[in-house]
């Protein structure tokens, strides 16, 4: 067609051979931008991050996003993390140990690795919407699995950070009753919980205090309302503060060092003020100075998604369990 339209009647073969070389490497173009790496057989303890302490209760967390796009030596370009691959599984095991490490306590902690999607999947909404649902069918088949063989009928915490958050909130709205009986609480951190969510899934109830079961605990960090990325607190619903407890306005002091990337004897120690607003339901936190925490991107500076989880690790950590002793006391 290419040459038809030029008029080049004598080049007609060699444009015909032309356009079936061109053709052939759109296939393989195509095919290299849209490879998928093998789904996670979570018969497989290798698929899993377990730690079993004999604990009365589980942890079921559901890592952040720690992949970026990457290739193959063959050209493939990969836009999920290879759960089989021992290079790419470095970063996702870094984020389960250290999870496990810093909120689980007494607690028999479970992380499944799953097909997350890379972060350069969520620079626009079509892109989310194309490849996200792999990775969060991943997390419900490693979840049905968890149910029916490692769980053993205990209570159990549900978690997930950022892209681990939004497949938390699907396995919400996937729970029946029965399952939901024995969840504690569900922390879905670092991501929108919009109200028309609230009113199509009655498993997700906003916490409103500190030892509250059956409940989901939200919030996003933020130095000001201009600092919100999309998809992470621009239209929420569900927000409470993690230092207090509180989901009114009432600020807390939160005493820190602000990052997880240097030894804490190098940092300056950090005094928050941290008040939640409560018309757009962000987490104000003022007082911060750490210099690492923009998201590559997506990220912008004063928007401290990526330290959601460090920055209130004791009180997370705390509250865990005490709502974990709160289930046990009124259902034993």
């Amino acid at each position: 067609m290419f040459v038809e339209r030029l008029k080049l009647r004598p080049l007609v073969v060699l444009g015909r051979g032309l356009a079936v070389i061109v053709a052939m490497l759109l296939s393989l173009c195509l095919h290299a931008s849209n490879v998928l790496p093998a789904a996670p057989d979570y018969s497989d303890y290798t698929q899993w991050w377990v730690s079993y302490r004999q604990g009365a209760a589980d942890i079921f967390y559901v890592i952040s996003t720690e992949t970026g796009d990457y290739q193959l030596p063959d050209g493939s370009l990969y836009h999920y993390a290879d759960t089989y691959n021992d290079s790419v599984r470095v970063a996702l095991t870094g984020e389960m140990e250290g999870v496990d490490r810093l909120l689980s306590g007494s607690l028999n902690y479970y992380s499944p690795y799953y097909r997350q999607c890379s972060l350069q999947s969520f620079t626009n909404d079509s892109l989310v919407s194309e490849r996200l649902p792999m990775a969060l069918e991943d997390v419900s088949r490693a979840f049905n699995y968890y149910l029916d063989h490692m769980n053993q009928g205990r209570p159990f915490v549900l978690a997930g950070y950022s892209q681990g958050a939004m497949a938390v909130l699907q396995l919400l709205q996937q729970m029946d009753s029965t399952t939901y009986g024995r969840m504690i609480a569900a922390y879905a951190i670092g991501v929108n919980i919009p109200q028309s969510l609230l009113d199509s899934c009655r498993q997700i109830v906003p916490a409103c205090g500190v030892d509250d079961t059956g409940v989901t605990i939200g919030y996003n960090s933020v130095r000001d309302s201009g600092c919100v990325v999309h998809g992470l607190g621009d239209d929420n619903a569900v927000g409470i503060n993690p230092v207090n407890w509180s989901a009114d306005a009432m600020p807390a002091t939160l005493v820190t060092v602000p990052s997880p990337a240097k030894p804490e004897a190098e940092q300056q120690v950090d005094t928050l003020t941290v008040r939640l607003d409560p018309s757009t339901r962000l987490l104000i936190v003022d007082g911060f100075t750490g210099t690492d925490y923009v998201l590559p991107l997506i990220g912008k500076e004063g928007n401290y998604h990526s330290r959601e989880i460090w920055l209130y690790r004791n009180q997370l950590r705390e509250n865990i369990a005490r709502r974990t002793r709160a289930w046990l006391l009124n259902h034993h």
